[in-house]
């Protein structure tokens, strides 16, 4: 079967690739430089690849950004967020109602929760988001989730108002004073053999 070489450019010699290789602050990239150094002095294109650290597909696509882009499409790319779907204005107005609390909103809910929260979004801004997506967008908005005790609707304040009368410091004091426990009187009993 007859095999197709690898196009590499050669307006930079490998020389010079290996110079620019060793002053690399990049290890990703020096190890990209060396490769394609090591084709342009007749290295196949599995050995580069090997010696490299990457495979011979990988080298391929490394060398067609070199053939494109010269020594700076050997750099990776930055990654980046995705873009926002709210915008800025919406965003801030977002922060408003989470800020006035759901009193006026639909007169049923108590607090935000994040599934109520997805549901105005979509409702006032057209945008869907995940559940999660809400408490990201929330964080960065500077809300922390806070979690109260809950409150029994039945709960007697005097009954526990009396209680902590009843239990108060005194039962804690007993509890301090009492001795600690010698540790080699727990468990079993151990003889000699």
């Amino acid at each position: 079967m007859f095999k197709i070489g690898l196009k590499v450019r050669r307006d930079i010699t490998s020389p010079v690739l290996r110079k620019k290789a060793r002053s690399e602050k990049d290890g990703r990239v020096a190890s990209r430089l060396f490769a394609i150094a090591n084709i342009l002095d007749g290295m196949d294109r599995d050995s580069a690849a090997r010696q490299a650290g990457m495979t011979r597909q990988t080298l391929s696509d490394w060398v067609h950004r070199y053939n494109a882009e010269s020594i700076e499409g050997l750099r990776d790319r930055p990654k980046g967020h995705a873009k926002r779907r709210m915008t800025p204005e919406q965003e801030r107005e977002l922060e408003s109602l989470v800020l006035q609390g759901p009193q006026d909103h639909q007169g049923m809910l108590v607090r935000w929760r994040r599934i109520d929260l997805q549901a105005v979004i979509k409702e006032k801004f057209g945008v869907s988001y995940h559940e999660r997506s809400i408490g990201k967008i929330l964080q960065r908005l500077g809300f922390v989730r806070v979690s109260v005790r809950p409150l029994h609707p039945e709960a007697d304040r005097e009954a526990q108002e009396s209680f902590k009368k009843t239990v108060g410091p005194g039962s804690l004091k007993s509890f301090l004073n009492t001795p600690k426990a010698n540790p080699s009187k727990f468990g079993s009993r151990t003889k000699h053999v």
